[in-house]
């Protein structure tokens, strides 16, 4: 019996290169300002349309500023990208949703909560973290940028089939562990590149107790494994968060969607390529104490030693310890830190805001504490303001900013300084990721929250 992971897969080719790849057919294809302009001078060259813009959804996000978004971009770089997307889409004639419009926001927060991104669709865009839109039962993958210049021109791509893994999580999570301290988890386990190679399909009863809120999170760092993407079969959670949204089916079509939807499922017979199996009452807490979201810890444990690391692998250790400023054997847990940011297409969703609310609720931010809570998009932001959210954290020291992906990448005004540490939510803890010479510590909402409340890497369990 088929996964399904072929399922999607197979219903999609097209087309099977002998000893090459497929051409795989591509229901939606989403475009922001860094990956695409290159993709649109191609087509322009070779006098080409976009073969079907309704499938096509564009939105800048990476260099969006969080602050005063009704004047332009400063930084004339990021300018350009935002302007040349603009004109794109004018000229290709393709659906926009602008900056500082209620439409706007990151990507990979925009598609679902639209209801853009469906299952049993093939999703691609010019960014690795597409993977999220997995959470939605769809095979959702990023590209490079000549093949969004292929999707644009032909609404299909060539790409290798990848081989299929299972990951079971079962058991029931503890209470302070959220959908980002199993992936954190699972990368540590697996590294990142234990899944290169595998799209997997997260399965067990953790990831079906999971919403979708979580399960968003957890797809969105399949990539941080080295996986083409990661996806959960859908389910009810899955149907009632699309229900209702702006572009999901409506009526009959709703009727019949959900019962498409209902088969979209591996069989109980389904042989994967890889099987691994994790029990979550394993997963505490987690932080990143390295330069990869591999390199990770429980927040009650200590770094590595030396001796616990693979001797191939020591040289590299060493320099990110170095890089990091921390020694082997350390622990973490009681660092001072200078920079907390809760955001991203990792964590940047309504769930997310109220985790790390209900941890600062009636406390106040530390006084050495740069906080950055920065909502995945106008619609998050709203909800934030709708449920009184914005008061509890504004009373806390906190303010809310305006949406983009902000302080995940150095692309825009937020970043973190050289030197400076930094509670990050979101997905990359990279050499300079958030900013040349700046330390990235990934976590979940809440230990960014008690991070922002103590000054240090604080366990949440403890607040």
């Amino acid at each position: 019996m088929n996964t399904l992971f072929d399922k999607i897969w197979d219903s999609h080719v097209v087309e099977v290169v002998p000893d090459g790849p497929t051409q795989l057919y591509i229901d939606r294809l989403y475009c922001h300002e860094v990956t695409s302009p290159q993709a649109f001078e191609g087509l322009r060259q070779r006098g080409l349309k976009v073969f079907r813009p309704k499938q096509v959804y564009c939105m800048p996000d990476h260099n969006v500023q969080t602050h005063d978004q009704d004047k332009p971009v400063t930084d004339p770089i990021g300018r350009k990208q935002i302007d040349t997307l603009d004109r794109n889409c004018e000229e290709f004639g393709l659906t926009e949703f602008k900056m500082n419009t209620k439409d706007n926001g990151i990507i990979h927060v925009i598609g679902p909560e639209k209801g853009l991104s469906l299952p049993g669709m093939t999703i691609v865009c010019g960014d690795s973290h597409t993977s999220t839109h997995g959470a939605m039962g769809a095979v959702a993958f990023g590209i490079g940028t000549s093949e969004v210049e292929m999707v644009l021109a032909s609404q299909c791509i060539l790409q290798q089939k990848p081989k299929s893994m299972r990951i079971n999580i079962n058991g029931k999570l503890s209470d302070g562990v959220t959908a980002k301290d199993v992936a954190l988890y699972l990368m540590s386990k697996l590294t990142t590149s234990g899944a290169t190679g595998y799209f997997v399909e997260y399965s067990g009863d953790v990831v079906r107790n999971m919403s979708m809120d979580g399960r968003l999170t957890l797809c969105n760092l399949s990539i941080e494994m080295g996986a083409r993407g990661g996806f959960v079969a859908p389910d009810e959670t899955t149907f009632e968060y699309i229900k209702g949204r702006e572009y999901a089916p409506k009526g009959e079509d709703w009727d019949k969607a959900v019962a498409y939807w209902k088969t979209l499922k591996s069989g109980d017979d389904a042989v994967f390529d890889k099987e691994l199996n994790f029990d979550g009452a394993d997963i505490e807490p987690r932080i990143t104490y390295g330069t990869n979201p591999g390199m990770g810890i429980g927040i009650s444990e200590s770094v590595p030693t030396l001796d616990q690391i693979p001797e191939e692998e020591q040289a590299s250790f060493k320099k990110a310890l170095n890089y990091m400023g921390f020694v082997p054997g350390e622990k973490l847990e009681g660092h001072p830190i200078d920079y907390v940011f809760l955001g991203a297409c990792t964590n940047g969703r309504i769930e997310d805001f109220r985790a790390f609310t209900n941890i600062v609720k009636g406390k106040h931010k530390a006084e050495n504490i740069v906080a950055w809570l920065v909502p995945g998009s106008w619609h998050v932001k709203k909800q934030i303001e709708d449920e009184g959210l914005d008061k509890i954290l504004n009373e806390a020291g906190f303010e809310i900013r305006q949406p983009g992906c902000s302080a995940c990448l150095a692309m825009n005004d937020d970043k973190i300084p050289a030197g400076k540490y930094s509670v990050s939510t979101s997905n990359r803890n990279f050499e300079g990721r958030q900013g040349p010479g700046s330390r990235t510590i990934l976590a979940s909402p809440l230990v960014a929250a008690a991070a922002a409340i103590t000054g240090k890497i604080t366990d949440p369990r403890k607040l």
